[in-house]
């Protein structure tokens, strides 16, 4: 381990050591990269992301309550509507006569579980997508959860759900960024090909795949406004993988509650994004897509002027860049380090305004010479992959202002 990296755990190692957390020196030190070893990252993050106080002595009671609270998420939203095996010895209150399955009442309980089994479908297909060139959500977790696997209760799991379910699906329509989307509903037959190519697991076991699905299921039943949008797998996917990876045990093994009320924390900050309704408005995608480029006309009027004449819009690309805060334009351990600079700026996502920019001045010779096909192919499929560079750059772009 160099000496510089050294230092730089110990700088953490000082700052998280204080009773109460001095926040903008945390900030300060996460902006340039937060090292990995020692669980650093993963607890900066719940800090950054509010998740965590800054008082030190209130972290084992908070994260105790919330925990236990992820837990009652559990049993209300998976266990009890998931319709428990009758051998349970519980007389089976979910087929009384007001609620049996063709009850046509809005508000039955088997009509909220099939309407559920839309968003589910939906997140299933997304979840299991995640981050293909990676075995990692493939794998197995070491901590399944065992609310749900125990094997005296046989509850029904999202994937057997999804497995058992023929579900009126909705077509899926496709959205502003040329990604599908759920904005529509009309029947539509699912194949069930997809579900066979992975391998299943065996019971007892289950993929860190299916614990992303679950925090994001939870995440659309109790928020119903927004429910799920796709690419909110992307947003959840890093968070978790940290989170997992924590070198910590104590903490790894409720990677997946605390990847719930952390992502809950960063989606209230950048939901509005997901929100078709807000679009044009002050905090929708539209505006800070604009911001972009107005960002890019101070910065680099030639660039900005060559763009505009070839007609390349902002949301031809930032669309995404910005939705899905970068996540799918680098690798995922470059999308970690440039969370960390995004977490920890302190005015939020205007940093991510200046990389975005950063990103495009960085091709500005290739941008300048293309033609609008050429130049979309390089904003749809981003050639540079040093995110140090990009980063390095954006600072500079925020230093001039």
């Amino acid at each position: 381990m160099s000496r510089l990296h050294q230092s730089r755990i110990a700088d953490f190692q000082e700052v998280l050591g204080e009773p109460t957390v001095a926040l903008a020196k945390l900030r300060d030190l996460c902006f340039s990269g937060i090292p990995f070893d020692g669980g650093l990252r993963c607890l900066c993050w719940k800090i950054l992301l509010n998740y965590l106080p800054l008082e030190k002595a209130l972290w084992s009671s908070l994260l105790k309550k919330q925990r236990d609270l992820y837990s009652q998420f559990l049993k209300e939203m998976i266990i009890q509507p998931g319709i428990a095996k009758a051998n349970l010895g519980v007389s089976r209150e979910d087929v009384t006569l007001e609620d049996h399955p063709l009850n046509p009442n809005p508000d039955s309980r088997w009509n909220t579980y099939f309407k559920d089994n839309e968003v589910l479908l939906q997140i299933d297909k997304d979840v299991r997508r995640l981050y293909p060139d990676m075995a990692f959500f493939q794998r197995p977790t070491d901590y399944p959860c065992l609310l749900i696997l125990d094997p005296q209760n046989e509850f029904e799991t999202l994937r057997k759900r999804v497995e058992q379910t023929t579900l009126k699906s909705q077509t899926v329509a496709r959205n502003r960024s040329g990604v599908t989307n759920v904005r529509s509903s009309s029947p539509l037959k699912t194949t069930s090909n997809s579900l066979s190519e992975y391998e299943v697991l065996p019971n007892g076991c289950e993929a860190h795949w299916e614990v992303v699905e679950r925090i994001l299921f939870i995440y659309a039943k109790l928020n119903p406004g927004i429910a799920y949008v796709q690419g909110m797998n992307e947003i959840v996917g890093p968070l978790y993988y940290t989170f997992a990876t924590d070198p910590n045990s104590e903490w790894k093994e409720h990677a997946e509650a605390d990847t719930f009320f952390c992502f809950t924390n960063l989606m209230a900050e950048i939901r509005d994004n997901f929100i078709k309704s807000l679009d044009d408005s002050q905090c929708g995608i539209t505006y800070k897509m604009e911001k972009v480029y107005s960002t890019l006309k101070e910065k680099d009027v030639e660039l900005y002027l060559k763009l505009q004449e070839q007609n390349i819009k902002p949301q031809f690309f930032a669309f995404r860049w910005l939705t899905l805060l970068l996540s799918q334009e680098f690798l995922l351990p470059d999308v970690i380090r440039i969370w960390d600079s995004l977490f920890a700026d302190d005015k939020r996502f205007d940093f991510l305004l200046l990389v975005c920019c950063a990103m495009l001045t960085l091709i500005r010779d290739q941008l300048l010479e293309g033609d609008f096909t050429l130049n979309m192919r390089l904003l749809q499929d981003y050639p540079i992959s040093d995110v140090h560079l990009i980063l390095k750059k954006a600072k500079e772009l925020q230093d001039s202002k």
